[in-house]
């Protein structure tokens, strides 16, 4: 146990002090024998089948938690000498009662099967297609309400009936991280969770990687059972995929899987049978140990042995059962002459040796178990995987609320040990990988000399085929060996193994057996006890070491190494080195100035380290920061290029501008599910790293956000309702509606209807302005003046009166044109609209439109009068979006009038409109306006719809209902 991980991996490579920036993870991983300490802990695994049965998580402290009621006379257990069994007076039966639990487990792990009823057919799909939590917190506070004092819920998690629930004492669950839990359904259809298994991967003292695998495999006792069990097993082990471990804030490159951990415990219900023998022959042998206690909960005196006695039975099967609520069972039929049985403590010191013994008669059924002869022929669990002495009776099936008595209804099902639990070590593992190993190399040698004609050495005594003597395994090779009773496990030497992270772990199980006394459910429950010893890393003395290498790593590159002082600038917090942006709005840029100088004896090249790009070249996420460099005097602006070198004593500028403009990152902070917050990595060539923490408050926007959620923002603006209410992410759909469309559309569609008209008005009035006579202006990007899309502070200063609910004309420089404002506007408009998270018109209601108008593209002009009534009833199934998307559409269409020449009388424009928008030289003014109403409906189409923009026949279609809705004659 005091074998350190550095002597341990003897094999690693040399730590280069001088090499960065990865020396300082090696370095401390050097000294991990500083830092590391032994621990020891005791991991409590149970298992049990509760059939959906009433009342089962009543007795769950008695046996899961307490650890009571362990049956010495129907369990060949030698609990005198085993320090995990405490033994305590009670009234019961024997005098005594022995627990097994407290205070000192570590680790509570418990398995449950079938804790939901899946026995109909409707609630059976409902269980398997909606979740249902109701069963998992029922059992979690049946646990919590036993559970010692301190101990914190790791792991809580339901597949249908299937739950798994983990708790941690109070010291060891501060050690405990990298928690990954995963669901595998393998019941109806291959996926449903009726069947399968719920996994979970943690690591305890930054060392040790434990697996916790709670299955219930098919059931049901013919031959093609067996096989959908292996099947079952096989796709839990290929399906099973846990989260990369992160260390220090790293990840690992890929996830771990079933197989890669240092400790494995495979627990549930196998439900693996018995097999070759008549159910009638195991049940009567086994009724000669149990004496047949029957009825606890009945306060009438047991019946004459000759007599016949009636159980009264709860109506509750497990999913392998019909129901049966009575059941009638004649003590003549299993029991023999009444006689006494030895007390198991005075059993011979090998309870195996003597034939009247329990052990024997277990001894005499265990081989003919399913699950051992599938590991001995190396056709399931036998790459490594153990099981202890199994020295209890069969854990099914038995008549609910009885005691030893074993199914006595029409099926008479044979008992079998179906609940299991096993382990595994990474030593189990790589010994069984390198014994395939060494015999696929024997094998290649055999067919070598077979192929040179020696078929066998005359030398060899006997050769050794693994075809066919598989069944016949060395004795202390892994997997279960029942032929020899194990009396007492404490006495083996416990398992060391050497872990994933290098580690000297050893493992011993204490104690493994059932509770027999437990009879609310056709299963008695299985437990096992297991000690860890193991190597956990001390925080605090990692901390020191690390401190301690960093400053001598620190020593050694400043020695002849180029090195550069950062002093940051113009930052609004009080931490130290780092940058505080303060407040940042949508489209907001806010920057910051570092100052760099070269405090070293030599030339220092240095460059921020750039975000990770996809194969098309683009960020793999969006970046809200940009940096250059500058020269250090007042009035240098050149950018210096990504690059800068500098001579000892020299300073640049580093500037480090902020701004959100990514519509995805937009949304995600309105969301609250990501922060303002950043690490820039300075790279000195040949130097080290210097890590600058970048941080600012996200402003809440209407921008980014769904039109149920802006509906409920009242006057004032989203931000003051953000903050009056300390609202930190989304809004709540369950708070008041202010009004009947986002007043934002309302605002920016009617500053675009009155800045078109005043276009009209300047370009009729001023010699000098010229409107674009283009048909997409001005909602098609590309007709607006060049430099119109870089001037975010403009667009930054409307969206700040949307938020603030200010007057956006007072938000535009007064010194812009008509036309330019116009286009800021639109622009604004038009991400507006891109930033719906719902869209005017939400897939569903696109989908409906889509159904009902399957040939829109072939309708004439004269049709679409009609096909507008039938889009309308479709949207006022959404009125708050029906009033939004006509409102816009609407507004849209006035201006496209506006803005076209030649504009017949009664389009319902002002007099002065009219008579401003009649331009000399246009006279076939009705063709250009369709030509601009189709233009913006090309536009505006992909932002109203949330549809499949990549298929062409669906941007026709969000065209032409958009064009309707513009059309002046369409309108009417």
């Amino acid at each position: 146990m005091t074998t350190s991980a550095s002597e341990a991996s003897s094999d690693s490579e040399p730590v280069d002090l001088s090499a960065t920036p990865q020396s300082l993870a090696r370095a401390v991983l050097a000294r991990r024998r500083e830092y590391v300490r032994p621990r020891k802990l005791r991991v409590k695994i149970g298992t049990w089948n509760v059939a959906a049965c009433p009342g089962t998580d009543k007795d769950l402290a008695s046996w899961f938690v307490e650890g009571r009621d362990i049956d010495k006379s129907l369990a060949a257990l030698h609990r005198n000498s085993n320090t995990a069994v405490e033994h305590t007076k009670s009234g019961t039966v024997d005098g005594d009662s022995d627990s097994v639990g407290g205070d000192d487990v570590g680790l509570y792990v418990l398995g449950l099967q079938e804790v939901v009823d899946l026995n109909g057919t409707r609630e059976y799909m409902n269980r398997a297609v909606y979740t249902d939590n109701g069963p998992m917190l029922k059992w979690q506070a049946a646990v919590e309400a036993v559970m010692p004092s301190g101990y914190e819920l790791v792991v809580a998690e339901q597949m249908t009936g299937i739950l798994l629930l983990i708790y941690a004492s109070p010291q060891v669950a501060p050690t405990v991280s990298n928690v990954s839990t995963k669901q595998v359904g393998t019941g109806l259809l291959g996926y449903f969770g009726n069947k399968g298994a719920v996994t979970t991967r943690l690591v305890l003292g930054e060392t040790t990687r434990m697996v916790f695998v709670n299955c219930h495999l098919a059931s049901g006792a013919s031959s093609n059972y067996l096989d959908r069990r292996c099947w079952d097993v096989s796709q839990i082990l290929s399906k099973t995929q846990f989260d990369p471990v992160v260390h220090a804030g790293v990840a690992e490159d890929e996830g771990d899987e079933i197989g890669d951990e240092d400790f494995a415990f495979w627990f549930g219900d196998l439900n693996f049978r018995l097999e070759g023998l008549p159910g009638d022959d195991i049940r009567r042998l086994l009724t000669l140990h149990t004496r047949g206690e029957y009825d606890v909960n009945s306060h009438r005196s047991p019946a004459p042995l000759d007599g016949h006695g009636f159980i009264i039975m709860k109506s509750c099967e497990s999913d392998d059962d019909t129901s049966t609520t009575t059941s009638l069972h004649s003590r003549d039929q299993s029991f023999d002459s009444k006689s006494s049985l030895p007390d198991p403590d005075d059993f011979p010191e090998d309870p195996s040796q003597d034939p009247t013994s329990l052990q024997s008669t277990l001894d005499s059924l265990l081989p003919h178990d399913q699950l051992r002869r599938l590991m001995a022929r190396r056709k399931l669990f036998h790459d490594g995987w153990r099981e202890g002495p199994i020295t209890f009776l069969p854990s099914y099936k038995y008549d609910v609320g009885t005691i030893g008595l074993f199914d006595s209804s029409e099926k008479q099902r044979a008992p079998s040990w179906c609940d299991r639990i096993l382990y595994r070590t990474r030593k189990d593992k790589r010994g069984y990988d390198q014994q395939i190993e060494d015999e696929k190399v024997a094998k290649q040698k055999d067919d070598e000399m077979k192929s040179r004609g020696l078929e066998e050495d005359d030398d060899v005594l006997f050769s050794y085929d693994p075809d066919t003597d598989s069944e016949q395994q060395p004795k202390g090779s892994p997997g279960i060996d029942y032929d020899e009773y194990d009396e007492t496990m404490e006495d083996r030497e416990p398992d060391e193994m050497v872990t994933k992270d290098g580690s000297v772990d050893h493992i011993h199980q204490d104690i493994y057996t059932s509770h027999q006394r437990i009879t609310s459910s056709d299963h008695k429950p299985i437990i096992s006890v297991f000690t860890l010893e193991y190597d956990a890393v001390v925080p605090e003395l990692k901390a020191q070491v690390h401190a301690e290498v960093a400053r001598e790593l620190d020593r050694a590159e400043n020695e002849g190494r180029p090195g550069i002082t950062i002093v940051v600038e113009g930052g609004k917090g009080h931490l130290e080195g780092a940058i505080d942006f303060g407040d940042i709005g949508f489209l907001e840029t806010v920057s910051a100035v570092v100052t760099i100088a070269n405090t070293s004896g030599v030339p220092a090249s240095f460059a921020f380290v750039e975000k990770p790009t996809t194969d098309e070249g683009e960020p793999a996420t969006a970046s809200w920061l940009t940096t250059s460099f500058i020269q250090a005097d007042e009035d240098a602006t050149d950018n210096l290029g990504k690059t800068v070198t500098l001579e000892p004593g020299e300073t640049v500028l580093a500037h480090i501008e902020a701004q959100v403009s990514a519509i995805f990152q937009l949304r995600a902070l309105n969301d609250g599910h990501v922060k303002l917050e950043d690490i820039l990595v300075l790279r000195v060539e040949d130097g080290r790293d210097h890590f600058i923490p970048v941080r600012g408050a996200w402003l809440p926007t209407c921008f980014g956000r769904s039109m149920d959620e802006l509906i409920r923002v009242p006057d004032g603006g989203i931000r003051k309702f953000a903050r009056d209410r300390g609202l930190k992410g989304a809004i709540p759909y369950d708070l008041d509606v202010h009004c009947s469309a986002p007043k934002e559309l309302f605002k920016l569609t009617e500053v675009v209807q009155t800045l078109a008209e005043r276009c009209v008005a300047d370009e009729a009035m001023l010699e000098d302005m010229e409107l674009p006579r283009d048909p997409g202006w001005p909602l098609d990007a590309s007709t607006w003046v060049p430099g119109l899309v870089e001037q975010n502070s403009v667009k930054a200063a409307i969206v700040a009166a949307l938020d603030t609910d200010t007057p956006i004309v007072e938000a535009l420089p007064v010194e812009l044109s008509s036309a330019h404002r116009l286009e800021l506007v639109s622009s604004a408009l038009l991400l507006f609209l891109a930033s719906l998270t719902d869209g005017l018109v939400p897939p569903h209601l696109w989908a409906k439109l889509w159904a009902s108008l399957p040939s829109l593209t072939a309708l004439p002009y004269t049709a679409w009068p009609g096909v507008r009534s039938q889009v309308l009833d479709i949207l006022a199934t959404a009125p708050n979006h029906n009033i939004a998307f006509v409102f816009l559409t609407a507004t849209v269409s006035r201006v496209s009038a506006e803005l076209s020449p030649g504009t017949p009388e009664g389009s319902g424009l002002s007099g002065l409109s009219r008579r401003l928008s009649f331009r000399r030289g246009d006279e076939d003014g009705s063709k250009k306006r369709r030509t601009r109403e189709r233009r913006y409906a090309e536009i505006l189409g992909p932002l109203a719809f949330r549809a499949n923009d990549k298929d062409k026949a669906l941007k026709d279609k969000e065209r032409i209902v958009i064009e309707m809705f513009l059309s002046r004659e369409a309108i009417g």
